[in-house]
């Protein structure tokens, strides 16, 4: 007979047996407790799970994930739920899925927290001060905390999952405090004490373009940042760093200047690159023909690309060889390819001067021939002067008239006396200087000089009359033709002593007079009143003229005039035609 299985059990069985029987009996739980159990049935608004303990419990379906109207849960599924309340209505127990796993999220947290770990996050909205992320349960992420630097726009954030370091946490007050910064500055650190090692001038590093300004572009060589600036990016002219990059950009650039006290880093982009102007002098020699796109206007000129780096400048005085250029974007814009000729290069400056007009045939060269001196033009005056007036004779090439080539005889205080724009006027080529780019030509060279003819006109002694045109405190101005005047002295008025001319002749007065003196190179004519009164009287007017007096021989009274007309005719005339 088998005794074995009527066996006494021994006394550690019996505990165990015992401790088994006490835990199922146990057919209560405690609320708030999370347990596990099996889930057993699906129905359409719960899902009923086995618990244990006797018991079985509800969930709300939505609890659970629902694609396409269903819920992801199956029978036979091991879940964790967390009880809420013992027996309903229904004899079953209200449990929920979802409470529980924030509960375990939670714990997990907390555990994180203090082994001081990094947690995982969605960003999911934007809200106050912050952004809202999804650690399992909602944490909040200050605007501080997200970035090394500020950030603009933090909603371009949301969506994205980054790693994240508990700086605060309250279980009870359901508060989580996050920061993304505390990585980055470590993260930095580490990157920065490699990047130190290889940090040195020349050097050529791999970095990544953090932000751009208008002045250039600063570069993250891995923590620490160098700016390039914007001379620094290019031997070509660049307006806007954006135009060569955007933030994000992977770029290798040089070491300039590193400062180990300030950590201050200098970069270049173009030093890494062949300058330009090596050889520039061979590529464009003086005389050369070049074209260029015009990429800046200034008040005196035009810059023109010729190549990436080399720029040529056309100075508003080399763009027309005949138009009054006042302002380059008169002759071209901004983008304009250009046909030039190169003046002048320096590359030690790294300067090179263009000429447009060079290009075309410099139409002074040829008015020597189409208008040779002594020729006789018509135009119209296009402007009036001080000193005289221009004259058009071509399409942008105009002619002086000086002041004192209007009148052989008419005292010309301003041209305008005579003339006003657009008048037709004819004159006479005097001179063409090509060099300087004048024209000269003369009005009154189409008359012959009256002045030619006055001495044998009007010999010493002869009688005539005259108007008076003007009288001043030493004597009175005698027209006596047109244009033709001469001076009657104070002195020569009469034998008595004249103190006030002005009450003794006035202008407009016929007057008789005598020639005592012509000097047709000065183109002055000495008159007398008194000597015509004397020789009226029988008086011999030659030995007058001859300076015969009682005295026996002191200078005629003709070269005591010279003195006179040259000292007072001068100061009365225009500056011009002294």
């Amino acid at each position: 007979m088998n005794t074995e299985s009527t066996a006494t059990p021994t006394n550690e069985e019996a505990t165990f047996e015992q401790l088994l029987e006490q835990f199922y009996a146990r057919d209560e739980v405690r609320e708030g407790e999370i347990v596990s159990g099996e889930v057993c049935a699906i129905q359409k608004d719960y899902v009923i799970v086995d618990i244990g303990y006797k018991s079985e419990g509800q969930i709300p379906v939505n609890e659970f994930a629902i694609v396409n109207g269903e819920p992801q849960v199956k029978v036979g599924d091991k879940i964790d739920v967390l009880v809420e309340s013992r027996e309903n209505d229904s004899g079953l127990i209200v449990l929920s899925k979802e409470k529980a796993d924030k509960l375990k999220v939670w714990d997990e947290i907390s555990a994180a927290c203090e082994r001081d770990e990094v947690v995982k996050g969605r960003i999911i909205a934007r809200v106050k001060g912050g952004l809202s992320v999804d650690i399992g349960v909602k944490a909040f992420l200050p605007g501080s905390q997200v970035d090394l630097r500020p950030i603009r726009n933090l909603d371009k954030m949301i969506g994205e999952t980054y790693e994240f370091k508990i700086i605060k946490f309250n279980k009870k007050r359901g508060n989580i405090v996050l920061s993304r910064r505390v990585l980055l500055e470590k993260e930095r650190e580490q990157l920065k004490s490699e990047t130190l090692k290889n940090l040195k001038e020349n050097a050529i590093l791999t970095g990544i373009v953090k932000n751009i300004t208008e002045y250039g572009a600063f570069i993250d060589l891995g923590g620490i940042d160098g700016l390039l600036h914007i001379t620094d990016m290019s031997w070509g002219r660049v307006n806007h760093p954006s135009e060569l990059f955007n933030v994000g950009d992977e770029v290798k650039v040089q070491v300039l200047k590193f400062d180990p006290e300030t950590e201050r880093v200098s970069l270049g982009l173009k030093q890494i690159q062949a300058d330009p102007w090596i050889g520039a002098a061979e590529r464009y020699p003086v005389g050369a023909r070049v074209k260029g796109t015009v990429v800046s206007l200034t008040d005196y000129g035009a810059f023109v690309e010729l190549e990436k780096g080399i720029e040529g400048l056309i100075h508003v005085s080399e763009m027309s060889w005949t138009r009054r250029v006042k302002h380059p974007s008169k002759v071209v814009a901004i983008g304009d390819e250009v046909e030039a000729v190169v003046l002048d290069i320096d590359t030690q400056n790294k300067r090179i001067s263009l000429g447009m007009k060079q290009v075309e045939v410099n139409p002074w060269t040829l008015l020597e021939e189409k208008y040779p001196v002594g020729t006789v033009i018509k135009g119209k005056v296009r402007n009036i002067t001080d000193f005289g007036i221009f004259v058009g004779i071509e399409e942008g090439i105009d002619g002086l008239v000086h002041v004192s080539d209007l009148s052989w005889t008419h005292r010309v205080k301003h041209p305008s006396e005579l003339y006003q724009k657009g008048d037709e006027v004819e004159a006479v080529v005097l001179n063409i200087d090509v060099g300087n780019e004048r024209f000269s030509l003369g009005v009154k060279q189409l008359h012959e000089d009256p002045w030619g003819r006055i001495p044998q006109a009007y010999p010493r002694g002869a009688r005539i009359r005259g108007k008076v045109m003007k009288v001043t405190d030493f004597g009175a101005f005698i027209e006596i033709e047109p244009g033709i005047e001469g001076l009657c002295h104070v002195s020569e008025f009469s034998d008595e002593r004249i103190e006030k001319p002005r009450e003794y002749i006035k202008p407009g007065d016929d007057v008789d007079c005598m020639i005592i003196d012509v000097d047709g190179e000065e183109r002055k004519i000495g008159l007398s009143i008194k000597a015509l009164k004397h020789a009226a009287e029988g008086a011999d007017y030659r030995a007058y003229l001859a300076g015969a007096g009682s005295d026996g021989g002191h200078v005629t009274l003709g070269d005591a005039l010279k003195d006179k007309l040259t000292s007072v005719v001068d100061g009365d005339k225009p500056e011009e035609e002294k």
